[in-house]
């Protein structure tokens, strides 16, 4: 039997939550169940053999790789969050999880998307010293530095991950205890809630998750203003240096951009549909993408890689 639906002004908490997911036709979970493996499959193997090549070849000790390498690990751990529970859902009838389980998914949910915002972020300041101090670049792109910029990525994801979860885990519930979604996410969760204090708790909750978003992408697009500043007074001699950007502002238009739209733009009540299939951009087909985008990536970012070694200590 499936979960009961709360009663109006019942404000306990509930135990189960169901998920609806896309569709309950037999023939149409399977099909959604072997595109998932596959996304699955692709995502992991994509983002380990990045990981395993950076490792292994010493051509690609750049502070660019050592990068692209927690990036890859955090594609993994993001995509993980959500695709198995998704993946076991397909054979299942009752779509359900623990509310518990869905604290805990939302968490590390918030808390890989948030370390991938800020890491995003710290890839493109890199890429500004490296075209537009390219002289003082492997002083200030120093081990010491990259250490430092992908553990504030972690912290801050993390910290800002834990309050939202730990918000929205107080959050009474009175009106349902479905989601018409195929994970656990925020904003779905908040529609179930309801209490005099729940808009200041979204209020807090929105200003948490847009504040390592949208604090992240103002640093990205003030670090690609001063490349293209640079490369347009500089000339011709910065261009090559631009090409090793087109990956990354690739990665970056997609994971932002899907979800700028997905939690920004207005839909109506007949688009839930759509909000399934732009959650799937972000979080699922992003991480599998980004191997793909930066395996692509023309001959200039590696001579650049390789010309720009970091300083020994």
């Amino acid at each position: 039997m499936s979960p009961k639906p709360l009663q109006q002004g019942n404000l306990s908490k509930p135990t189960m939550f169901l998920l609806l997911g896309f569709s309950s036709a037999y023939r149409a979970q399977m099909s959604l169940c072997l595109c998932f493996s596959l996304i699955y499959l692709v995502t992991v193997l994509g983002n380990l053999l990045i990981m395993t090549v950076i490792w292994l070849d010493a051509h690609l000790r750049s502070p660019m790789y050592f990068f692209l390498g927690h990036l890859s690990f955090l594609d993994i751990c993001y995509s993980s969050v959500t695709l198995p529970k998704i993946l076991r859902d397909s054979f299942s009838e009752q779509k359900t999880i623990s509310f518990v389980g869905c604290i805990t998914q939302i968490y590390f949910f918030l808390c890989f998307g948030g370390s991938e915002c800020v890491l995003l972020a710290a890839m493109a300041y890199d890429r500004y010293l490296a075209i537009c101090q390219p002289l003082h670049y492997p002083a200030l792109m120093s081990k010491k530095m990259c250490h430092c910029l992908v553990a504030l990525s972690w912290l801050s994801g993390s910290f800002s991950s834990l309050i939202q979860a730990f918000l929205t885990a107080r959050l009474p519930f009175c009106r349902s205890n479905i989601i018409d979604h195929l994970f656990c996410e925020m904003p779905f969760l908040l529609k179930a809630s309801c209490s005099p204090s729940a808009p200041l708790n979204k209020a807090a909750l929105y200003a948490f998750a847009g504040t390592i978003a949208m604090g992240s992408f103002l640093l990205t697009l003030m670090s690609y203003a001063h490349i293209m500043r640079a490369v347009l007074q500089k000339g011709a001699g910065t261009w090559r240096g631009l090409t090793t950007c087109t990956s990354h502002l690739t990665v970056v238009s997609l994971f932002f951009g899907a979800g700028a739209i997905a939690y920004l733009v207005p839909h109506s009540s007949s688009s839930k549909e759509m909000d399934k299939v732009l959650a799937l951009l972000y979080a699922v087909l992003t991480p599998m993408l980004n191997p793909i985008i930066y395996s692509l990536r023309n001959n200039w970012g590696r001579r650049m890689a390789h010309n720009i070694p970091w300083r020994p200590e």
